[in-house]
């Protein structure tokens, strides 16, 4: 076992006083802060009760001691190993100590380069050619990931010109030194750039590192994770190049280094990440002097625990879009803009409550940190929606951050944990797929498609047909995007609003238009005339999506519906323990009308059919679901209501060739061990019918 991993071992057994340690464990165990790229984490959390860098360093040498190499190598790499990382080490008091005496903490192989130099003194043939290959460690991977340009490694072809090491002997050190580093992040990653890093180190040995690559295959590789994730990088590239020249851009990047920009802007569109490139560009005094721009501090605030697990901060990701979106190209390249450090109430540039900024320290000239800086109500306000996220409040905080930004409500869905929505919309297909019957012509709009189930249903089962979604949610359309690229649909999606369709798609232009579930959000969510729960909302839908359809063609809708007699009476038996609690939790939550309900026993309760249903819905999601649940009226027209409804709406010109209810499948199974349902004489009945499925045609 190699001499180091002995050392960690005996440390971790609590074994080794401070005074026996060297000063490169001594620098990993002592630090009071956590470095650590945030993209290699499952939970911010964990760093309190770990060393992220002192495991990342033990597994580095655990690959390495079982290399098959040459002693002189095994020793060298193992020195190179165990000193790259100490410049994420040091207490607090050493840190400021460090970076008085120009030590680059935040460059991280540059600065543990300097204080292994530091530590050595006077340098001989090994301690320089170690300190190379600290100083350069890592770098191999970042260029691969389109971080670093090429010419960073122009320090180890001087080792060969000074003739420390030979060709064979750099390359003999690089390809398992490089293997230890990116194992030591993945097994599975090493696997899959072996073959970019072996190519890399040809380069290297060979001394071929004059041409740094184009700015689309630099931009492509910083665009990694997110193209894996079905980013359609050629279009998105294709879009910026009509709207920007980006030869100034390719001169700015060439020779500049970027740290974290992948970990605090992959979430982020190609767009925004060049609009990001270019404040940097035009707003940075002595431009020329930056050698290194680092993203860590907006890394640092862009990501929370949720459940245990690290989320991008979507609070700040959707203000910072709307920031990067009011930016205009022009306006970009044209002056330099102004860095105030006080919040402009009154400016060229987003909200008072939030900006960019680019923070220079004077002991590091040669570089520059960015981030995005909110307001300190903004702050206050985003850490009050992270906290209410599990409560019902949340609404009410989002509403307040959506004004502070004077954001659409509905132009985002389901905000905090979108991403398991969407994926549970996903798994509706068998509820979804007797619409399919009732599909005419060739054009079909989907609205509000959600997870795409039905855009997908459409294309497997019409495959003559085209389908289209459209949704006012911008992280839908998002995801929904991601998802045609990966999975290599031919549907289309599109952002636009259910409510004036004709701004998006011709009138007279579509076949079938499907409203699947999504009718009852419209109502609970829009202020139509200023009022939510409003049926005006259905109205103005239902007129959208006629004024765009063929003569002929159809509206089919599934939705919620209310059972008749509106006046009959159920009683509910719950049959878990705090049942009672959640119904008076809901009755005084719910704004969408009145809940009634009289407590007749001990777990008993008498209700208006339709008030029990609408709360038995809310309460066969569960305790995750409630924030969200509780903002929605499910059922909002008896059938009889609904039908007359849509022929006042629509007129004289609309037939409703379909009109049925069921009770959808599942509703008995999931409330089956929490309720026992009633009539007023005590007998236990089914529960009414819960969906509806109309088709109107034009």
């Amino acid at each position: 076992m190699l001499s180091s991993l002995e050392l960690i071992k005996r440390y971790r057994a609590g074994e080794t006083n401070a005074a026996d340690q060297p000063k490169w464990l001594t620098y990993i165990v002592s630090a009071e802060e956590r470095i650590v790229n945030f993209e290699r984490i499952q939970s911010i959390q964990e760093l309190a009760q770990a060393n992220p860098v002192l495991d990342y360093v033990e597994r580095t040498l655990h690959i390495l001691d079982g290399l098959a190499l040459s002693f002189w190598k095994k020793d060298l790499l193992e020195e190179v190993l165990i000193w790259s990382e100490v410049a994420k080490g040091g207490t607090s008091r050493e840190r400021f100590i460090w970076q008085e005496a120009g030590i680059h903490l935040y460059v991280h192989n540059l600065g543990s380069a300097q204080l292994y130099k530091l530590d050595k003194g006077n340098p001989s043939d090994k301690s320089t050619v170690i300190h190379m290959l600290i100083y350069t460690h890592g770098l191999i991977g970042q260029t691969i990931r389109g971080e670093v340009p090429l010419k960073e490694h122009a320090p180890l072809i001087r080792l060969m010109k000074d003739n420390l090491l030979s060709a064979d002997e750099l390359r003999g050190l690089l390809l398992p030194l490089n293997q230890c580093i990116i194992a030591g992040v993945s097994e599975e990653l090493w696997h899959s750039v072996r073959n970019e890093v072996e190519s890399m180190i040809e380069q290297i040995v060979s001394d071929s590192l004059e041409k740094e690559p184009a700015i689309k295959d630099r931009l492509a590789r910083l665009r990694g994770n997110t193209i894996q994730k079905g980013e359609n990088f050629d279009a998105e590239y294709g879009k910026l190049l009509d709207e920007v020249p980006l030869d100034a851009l390719t001169a700015f990047l060439d020779g500049r280094t970027l740290w974290f920009v992948e970990a605090a802007l992959q979430e982020f569109s190609l767009e925004q990440l060049v609009k990001v490139f270019l404040i940097i560009q035009f707003s940075s005094d002595q431009a020329d002097s930056i050698q290194h721009i680092s993203f860590e501090p907006l890394m640092n605030t862009m990501y929370y625990d949720y459940k245990g697990s690290k989320k991008v901060n979507v609070y700040k990701k959707r203000m910072i879009e709307k920031y990067l979106g009011e930016l205009a190209w022009n306006d970009l390249m044209k002056d330099p803009l102004e860095l105030s450090q006080e919040f402009k109430p009154d400016g060229n540039w987003g909200n008072a409550h939030l900006k960019h900024l680019i923070d220079r320290k004077p002991q590091l000239p040669d570089t520059i940190f960015f981030t995005f800086q909110f307001s300190p109500a903004a702050e206050k306000l985003i850490e009050f929606c992270v906290e209410a996220e599990k409560s019902p409040l949340y609404e009410k905080a989002v509403l307040l951050l959506f004004d502070l930004f004077e954001l659409r409500r509905d132009a985002y869905d389901r905000f905090h944990n979108e991403e398991e929505y969407l994926a549970t919309m996903n798994q509706t297909a068998d509820y979804k797929k007797m619409m399919l019957d009732y599909v005419v012509g060739k054009r079909v709009v989907d609205i509000g498609p959600g997870g795409g189930v039905m855009l997908d249903l459409i294309e497997q089962y019409l495959p003559d047909k085209h389908p289209i979604g459209i949704d006012i949610s911008s992280n839908v359309i998002e995801a929904l995007e991601r998802k045609k690229q990966l999975e290599g649909h031919r549907w289309d999606v599109m952002k636009g609003d259910a409510l004036d369709l004709k701004q998006y798609v011709e009138p007279g232009s579509i076949d079938t238009v499907i409203f699947s579930s999504i009718l009852h959000e419209l109502y609970s969510y829009i202020p139509f005339g200023g009022k939510k729960f409003n049926h005006a909302t259905v109205a103005a839908a239902l007129r959208s999506a006629f004024d765009v359809l063929a003569p002929g063609g159809r509206i089919v809708i599934r939705d919620g519906i209310m059972t008749e007699p509106a006046e009959q009476k159920r009683t509910i038996r719950f049959l878990q323990e705090g049942a009672m609690a959640w119904l008076q939790r809901y009755a005084k939550d719910f704004a969408g009308r009145t809940i009634q309900y009289e407590v007749v026993a001990e777990d008993e309760v008498m209700m208006p059919v339709n008030d029990a249903m609408e709360f038995l819905y809310t309460y066969t999601w569960g305790e995750e679901a409630y924030v969200h649940e509780v903002q929605e009226q499910f059922g909002y027209f008896t059938p009889s209501e609904f039908t007359a409804f849509i022929l006042d709406t629509l007129g004289n010109e609309a037939k409703i060739v379909e009109s049925k209810h069921f009770l959808q499948e599942g509703y008995t199974d999931a409330l089956a061990d929490k309720v026992r349902i009633m009539d007023q004489d005590g007998n236990v009945v089914p529960l009414p019918d819960s969906t509806c499925l109309i088709v109107i045609e034009k």
